[in-house]
């Protein structure tokens, strides 16, 4: 220790050397040093706490509370005052550190907020949320009228104290109600989905008040003009914010995705908008920590948001920012000042006025919400936890004067007790809550949603070179786009040495000369999207085709629809050389759509005007046979069409050499298990479903079927080999594409995908 003592004494300063004197030696190793301590204890404590079902911002908090003065300052106290220093300069240093763990924090709660369950939950969580602020803060405004003098930093602005503390009191923490129900497996639950809504709109309500107060802090003086311009700016903000804001941060993200690409340059450009936008609001008076959480739920919205770069976001802010700014927030408290039987007193009163506010206002406003006595119980126990919220309120209040030391450890401290009570409360409170039935006719089709194919497609890249197979696969674009909001980007993509990208201006009717305009304006004249979904267009080039679509495929895209180009290919092929290659090197999910309509006499006419009434879908129970079951329903659901699945019993004595025990009976009853459980999924997305079982050899009774019934299209799923660099989808996929009587769609995952 002695060693350690004299290196910090015997530490040289940096002399300076111009303008601006350098961060000197000692104060560098100082931050290195207390980051590096704070990380470790803080990190530490945070996994005690997840091992034993607490928030791990439990034990991030206690990390501070333990190097800070209340325990390692009891202990060691030369030691802890060598590492933190009481120097404004040194504290300044761990502050900006802080601050960052602050904005990072809200911009990823802000990535996970859904405005639309706000808007689903609208009513209930508005009153819940209205509850959960006004009467809390009605107390909270009154107990900050009540405390002694002392514990105001400055008691000639009590009216200013007082609206701080009221805020502090309405404030809640959604990270930690999010993580709790997350825990219980009950966050998908109505009293999860509006627990979490009502803490959206309170959180966002409680910034909007924290950003007022905050500017009557800093003018130092209550007048209707200073609250009506920290009002309007907070409003006017908000407003920008969701309207042209949102298109900005659509545009940002979209341009970066195009032109630079890869998560990396994602999460920058969502860092430098979340900095700007919290610099502006802190400029206009109004918290900066409003515009970092504004800038993460607009980016939480936009589809070309990479999912990666917010993971990455919330994996730093987790592992680094976001412990560092707890246990920071942690030194500042010193729990020998707490146990002074005033400041005990004191705290035990906020404490309990802070849960009773909270509780109540929560309790009454689920009650005429129309929620039940235990949903209202469990409401309350959710919306009283304040966490991250409240340690941030206090350190704001901090850094503007308005909270002393003793103010800011009970706030502290009220926070810390509140997360703890939560899960308990939580579990034993939602434990008492039944499940409706509508309310489990939900869930299922939310779990079958998050296993579904086609609900996770949001971007579809659409290579064309002209013809009637890609204007085809267009066509089955607009039928898909009904089910999802998609992002369609039509590619021409072209052999060249120079690499250039641009969009294609057209209009749908206009004579266009030119191959790369005529063959997107041909697909664009069939894609008839709704008005939530976009078309973009795209000319690219390259030393290689197949190397173009493919480059452009790993910008983010979910599927590519590519048509099976009619041009001569390699004898025994299905497929030209690009489409083969595309096929086998697409990093996501592929369609390839065969007409089959060469014969039609006109055939422009034949694909322009071309209806689906029936549609075939070859099934094995396989997932790639769900993955056609989906795509089928859903163009079906547009259409109108009848989705008619086959599954085909084969008889030959070597398929069942090894089912001797078994008769052709109980096979038949697996073959329509299969096929019924697959009209399930068809019928959930809203189709048509048939179920028909044949006996035979698959590939010539389905295209027996397909003849008798008139099938207008089938669809397949199929996996994906490579023989002699060709693609192979199996004997009986390729007789069915060769020879079908109508369209063939064909959906694959290949090596480089993941569903």
């Amino acid at each position: 220790m002695n060693l350690l003592l004299d290196l910090f004494l015997t530490a040289g300063a940096a002399t300076e050397k111009g303008l601006i004197k350098p961060l000197g030696h000692h104060e560098l190793l100082l931050i290195l040093l207390e980051l590096a301590l704070l990380l470790f204890v803080a990190r530490g404590l945070g996994e005690f706490m997840r091992r034993i079902q607490l928030p791990p911002v439990i034990g991030e908090l206690l990390a501070g509370v333990i190097l800070g003065p209340s325990v390692f300052g009891l202990i060691l106290p030369s030691l802890q005052k060598q590492i933190f220093p009481r120097l404004q300069a040194q504290s300044d240093l761990l502050s900006v550190v802080s601050w960052l763990g602050v904005l990072f924090l809200l911009v990823v709660t802000g990535l996970e907020t859904d405005l639309n369950l706000i808007v689903r939950k609208g009513k209930t969580a508005l009153l819940i949320s209205l509850g959960g602020i006004i009467v809390p803060f009605a107390t909270g405004l009154g107990l900050g009228w009540l405390l002694p003098d002392n514990f105001l930093a400055n008691p000639n602005e009590r009216l200013i104290f007082s609206l701080f503390i009221a805020t502090a009191m309405s404030i809640s923490a959604v990270p930690v109600i999010a993580k709790v129900l997350m825990d219980l497996k009950l966050i998908r639950r109505d009293i999860g989905q509006v627990t979490l809504a009502a803490g959206m709109t309170d959180d966002t309500l409680g910034w909007i008040l924290l950003s007022v107060v905050s500017g009557l802090a800093t003018s130092g003086k209550f007048d209707f003009s200073t609250v009506f311009r920290s009002v309007a700016g907070a409003v006017i903000f908000l407003a920008v914010a969701f309207t042209i804001g949102r298109s900005l941060m659509a545009w940002v993200l979209r341009w970066v995705d195009d032109y630079i690409g890869g998560a990396t340059a994602s999460l920058s450009a969502l860092l430098v908008l979340a900095l700007g936008a919290a610099a502006f609001t802190h400029a206009l008076g109004i918290e900066a920590a409003l515009g970092a959480f504004v800038t993460g739920i607009l980016a939480g919205q936009s589809p070309r948001f990479s999912r990666e770069a917010g993971i990455t976001l919330e994996v730093i802010t987790a592992g680094f920012l976001a412990p560092i700014f707890f246990a920071t927030a942690g030194l500042k408290v010193d729990l020998v000042k707490l146990l002074n039987p005033e400041t005990l007193i004191i705290g035990l009163i906020v404490l309990a006025i802070a849960c009773f506010g909270k509780f109540t206002g929560a309790y009454l406003g689920s009650r005429v919400g129309g929620l039940s006595h235990w949903e209202g119980i469990a409401m309350g126990s959710g919306m009283n936890a304040r966490g991250a919220m409240e340690i941030i309120v206090a350190t704001i209040g901090v850094s503007l004067g308005v909270l002393n030391q003793q103010m800011y450890s009970i706030i502290v401290m009220v926070a810390i007790v509140t997360s703890l009570l939560a899960p308990p409360l939580l579990r034993w409170s939602l434990s008492k809550v039944e499940i409706g039935e509508e309310e489990a006719q939900r869930l299922q089709q939310e779990e079958l949603a998050s296993r579904s194919f086609i609900k996770r497609i949001r971007r579809i890249l659409l290579p064309t070179q002209g013809g009637p197979n890609v204007k085809l696969a267009a066509q089955l674009i607009s039928h898909l786009a009904h089910q999802n909001t998609l992002e369609v980007t039509a590619l021409f993509a072209k052999r060249d040495n120079k690499s250039l990208g641009k969009a294609v201006n057209f209009t749908r009717k206009s004579k266009i000369n030119n191959t790369p305009e005529s063959a997107i304006a041909a697909v664009a004249e069939q894609i008839d999207l709704p008005e939530d979904g976009m078309l973009n267009t795209k000319v690219e080039s390259g030393n290689d085709i197949a190397d173009v679509i493919v480059n452009e495929a790993g910008k983010g895209y979910d599927l590519i629809i590519i048509g099976a180009t009619e041009s001569r290919h390699k004898r025994g092929a299905l497929f030209n050389v690009l489409v083969d290659r595309v096929i086998q090197e697409a990093p996501c999910a592929t369609m390839v759509v065969k007409s089959n309509l060469l014969k039609a006499k006109d055939l422009g006419e034949a694909i322009d005007s071309y209806k689906i009434n029936q549609i075939l879908v070859p099934t094995s129970g396989g997932e790639h046979s769900e993955y056609a079951v989906e795509v089928a329903s859903t163009i079906a659901a547009q259409t109108g069409a009848i989705v008619t699945l086959v599954n085909v019993v084969n008889r030959s004595q070597r398929e069942y050499i090894l089912f001797e025990e078994q008769t052709m009976g109980s096979i038949k009853d697996i073959a329509e298990q299969i096929v019924q459980q697959q009209a399930e999924i068809g019928r959930g997305l809203g189709a048509e479903v048939k179920t028909v079982i044949l006996t035979g050899i698959p590939e010539l009774e389905i295209l027996n079927f397909a003849r008798s019934q008139k099938a207008d299209l089938i669809v397949m799923g199929s996996t994906i080999r490579t023989i002699t660099n060709r693609v192979f989808f199996g004997h009986r996929a390729d007789a069915i594409l060769n020879k079908a009587p109508c369209p063939v769609a064909v959906i694959t995952l290949n090596g480089n995908s993941s569903r």
